[in-house]
């Protein structure tokens, strides 16, 4: 590529201006000359590409001083690498974080235009499917807040995870075409094009100096091209950087095919390499799907590592300092790949010695782990790894020896640990467990909740823990206050902000000090009214998408969040059916009334979860169409649950339903974004509840359920039919569950629903929690008729939520694990 002799004078521009005046001629300049648009022009598409490009100028000035800065001060970097990142919409989160919100109000409101609806036009950025890509997302954010050197690595997916509409009930799944009308936020970087290597075979060859070495060869190759999206902190000028890889083919097709005629043929390299990054997370039941998983998951490590190299070898003479300048965060176990590919790009590519790469290697990488279910745990069969990256596998192999030598020296003789903690899995389907190779070459193994990393220590991972006890430690989630509580919540802000300062944007444990204002009757008035401003917000928001009316003087008790057995989302609709018997058969005294908003998506292949959709819509036709429930109860099943409807739903939700199985919840967000806004946690003591509550000092919580401890014991014995049978509303709720009651014209369709409560090896343990549930679910209905002491308890909720931002989670994460110093990005001038 030919380069400039100088680019100095090409950037060498006055600042651009931040005032009212400034933005609009930006404004008015992209919308007129760079998109062309005239006064004939009515869609809200064109508006909102100009503003973005507006502000992604004043982002553009301090996105360049940040990254002068640090490479100025030759400072240690941070990559989290993740197969997810779900970002939501940016305009709002860069006009917050740029100190521009009002002024571009004013400016809109000058030139007579909507802001809202600008905000509206963008689509949600489809790269993540639930809680790993959203709290991806909200380190990314607390890191540009806290000026830590943190880059992204992802992939730029053509297509996010499926749109999901209803039809009769059932979940119907659509392409997520986010990208259709291109991201204005974006820049292209194609001169730092990689080319990714797939297939072929390794050959052997001595190098001059009489080394034995390997030489992958015969590859099918690919190029990773990537786009890089601005991360600014919040008014601090520091901007980073989420780099996302696209696929392209090496050639774009065959010319000399192409013109014979064979058309299909000519393109086949080019559509197989797009692929790798057309959809997220392809469903894998199949043998191509799997081929495509891990073709995702290794196209994005290697890319991301020999673009680090690339930028490292730019500055650097060679590799001996790599290690105490560099750290690989590996957010769960999708990336872990990378731990053997920076082997073979050391090793192959740069001619390091094996000690002196797995050196490096085991001193930078480390893992994040986010799931106790052992079926989540990335495996791929050895046959499939060969096929696809033979060198790779080569390299895994011999990590493996190299490890098992270490575990039969630690326990001499002990088939049986030799066995459970080989990477490599024996069997008729020999396995390579990726989570095994992530601990092995990783020098810090964390879980995301005090309770998730010991039940990782204690089960999971109990051998590697008495290997390495040094290695494990645990960093507790959190989500950024800025998108969900100063962003999401502009009146709860303005309270806030009016009552003890601005300082709790970028340190949430000075909410605390709103207890001054607990009792004061004019902010509790205002906090009343706010309520009621973001119940509003999303009863209109529940009636536009589900055609049902919220009153907003009831309970808004809500469960939003991926479809799974274990987050029993059936336990929550059973309490419905529950609430529905009450009704029908009078017994309504001290009632509450509650509307019940249950929304998420379910993988496309999971039957039984698709199921539960099913069953939720049938029962909320039937509740909300009998006249004798009025607004007793209303019931909605919310469709296409993502990251900007949640902006709306967690700021007017009065119960926070957490109701997952103990001990199956890594952690949770959702559960900290609805307490920042207010609301009140049912749940168990499973993931970051149990710090939630702990934060609650055990109160101004509903706690029901088995502990982990005590669902593993009763694992043994137990026995639903029995417990069903035992209790009185539980048997009413399955008599009209089995009656075909919420099923009339479908006879039959809910029977595996049944058999699943029923099942005594029900690991979700449905029945078990169900009267302890009813028991938390009327002490609420008690505690909500009392108004006064409601709005103490959500006050109290949101003042104790301090611990569950991102900026403590990530100064733990760079205490224990990065240790990076924060870099102050030069300034605007």
């Amino acid at each position: 590529m030919t380069k400039c002799k100088s680019t100095e004078n090409l950037t060498n521009l006055p600042p651009l201006g931040m005032d009212s005046q400034a933005l609009i001629d930006g404004f008015k300049q992209y919308y007129t000359y760079t998109l062309g648009r005239d006064k004939s022009c009515s869609s809200p598409h064109y508006p909102y590409k100009a503003l973005a490009f507006t502000l992604r100028d004043r982002l553009m000035e301090r996105w360049k001083n940040t990254r002068y800065a640090y490479e100025d001060s030759d400072c240690k970097r941070t990559y989290y690498l993740s197969l997810e990142f779900l970002m939501g919409r940016a305009l709002n989160n860069s006009m917050l974080n740029l100190g521009l919100t009002d002024t571009v109000q004013q400016s809109f409101h000058q030139m007579g235009l909507e802001l809202e609806n600008l905000i509206d036009t963008e689509q949600d950025a489809g790269l993540g499917n639930g809680g790993l890509g959203r709290l991806a997302a909200c380190f990314l954010d607390s890191c540009a807040t806290l000026q830590l050197p943190v880059k992204g690595y992802g992939l730029r997916y053509e297509y996010g995870m499926f749109k999901q509409h209803i039809e009769q009930g059932w979940q119907v799944e659509e392409t997520d075409h986010w990208l259709l009308d291109g991201n204005p936020w974006e820049l292209e970087r194609p001169e730092y094009t990689q080319r990714i290597k797939f297939g072929g075979h390794t050959e052997l060859y001595h190098t001059d100096k009489g080394e034995l070495r390997s030489h992958w060869t015969a590859t099918r190759d690919v190029l990773a091209i990537p786009y890089d999206n601005p991360i600014p902190g919040f008014k601090n000028g520091t901007v980073n950087t989420l780099r996302l890889w696209s696929a392209a083919a090496t050639d774009e097709f065959d010319l000399d095919e192409f013109n014979s005629g064979s058309y299909t043929e000519a393109v086949a390299d080019k559509n197989s390499a797009e692929h790798i990054t057309m959809v997220l997370y392809p469903n894998d039941a199949s043998e191509n799907g799997k081929v495509l998983r891990l073709r995702q998951q290794y196209f994005l490590a290697s890319a991301s590592l020999q673009d680090v190299i690339r930028e490292w070898l730019g500055s650097h003479d060679d590799f001996s300092n790599f290690a105490e300048k560099n750290c690989f965060q590996l957010n769960d176990t999708h990336p872990t790949v990378s731990i053997a590919e920076f082997m073979r790009l050391l090793m192959d590519e740069h001619n390091l010695s094996w000690d002196d790469a797995w050196s490096i290697t085991t001193k930078t990488m480390a893992y994040t782990n986010h799931t106790l279910l052992p079926e989540a745990l990335e495996r791929w069969s050895v046959l499939l790894f060969e096929s696809l990256l033979p060198r790779v596998l080569e390299i895994i192999y011999e990590i493996n020896a190299r490890f098992l030598k270490q575990v039969s020296m630690h326990w001499p003789g002990n088939t049986t640990r030799l066995r459970e903690m080989s990477i490599i899995e024996e069997g008729d389907v020999p396995q390579v467990r990726m989570a095994y190779l992530a601990i092995v070459g990783s020098f810090s193994v964390n879980g995301v909740a005090a309770l998730h990393t010991e039940l990782l220590i204690k089960g999971l991972f109990q051998n590697f823990y008495q290997l390495w006890p040094e290695k494990f430690n645990n960093k507790t989630n959190g989500v950024t206050p800025r998108r969900w509580l100063a962003g999401c919540n502009p009146p709860l802000r303005k309270l806030i902000t009016e009552t003890i300062g601005d300082k709790w944007i970028t340190d949430l444990s000075q909410l605390k000090k709103l207890e001054g204002s607990l009792k004061k009757k004019a902010f509790r008035d205002k906090w009343l009214t706010i309520r009621d401003i973001n119940k509003t917000r999303l009863a209109e928001l529940v009636k536009e998408k589900c055609q049902v009316d919220f009153d907003i003087n009831s309970l808004f008790d809500v469960q939003v969040k991926r479809i799974h057995e274990y987050k029993r989302q059936l336990l929550n609709i059973l309490h419905v059916i529950h609430l529905y018997n009450r009704i029908k058969s009078g017994d309504t005294k001290n009632w509450a009334n509650r509307c019940v908003l249950i929304g998420g998506k379910a993988a496309p292949g999971y039957v039984m979860a698709k199921l539960i959709i099913k069953l939720i819509n049938n029962v909320a036709d039937i509740v909300n169409n009998d006249p004798d429930v009025g607004k007793r109860l209303k019931v909605a099943f919310f469709p296409n649950y993502n990251v900007s409807a949640m902006e709306v739903i967690c700021t007017g939700t009065d119960l926070s339903e957490q109701i997952s199985t103990a001990g199956k919840e890594a952690s949770g967000t959702g559960n900290m974004k609805f307490m920042m806004n207010g609301a009140l946690t049912i749940g168990t003591l499973d993931g970051a509840n149990i710090e939630i509550r702990e934060e609650l000092d055990g109160k101004n919580f509903f706690l029901f359920g088995l502990t982990a401890e005590e669902v593993e014991q009763t694992r043994s014995h137990y026995n639903p039919v029995q417990i069903i049978n035992d209790d009185k509303d539980l048997s009413n709720v399955m008599e009209i569950l089995e009656s075909g009651y919420f099923n009339q014209m479908e006879p039959g369709l809910f029977s595996p629903v049944i058999n699943a409560i029923k099942d005594p090896y029900d690991p979700w343990m449905t029945a078990a929690d169900f009267h302890s549930y009813i028991k938390s679910q009327k002490q609420v209905a008690n505690v909500w008729k009392n108004k006064a002491r409601w709005t103490t308890m959500s006050i109290i909720n949101t003042l104790s939520s301090g611990k569950f931002s991102t900026d403590r989670t990530m100064q733990d994460y760079n205490r224990d694990i990065w240790k990076l110093d924060s870099i102050v990005a030069y300034p605007v001038k």
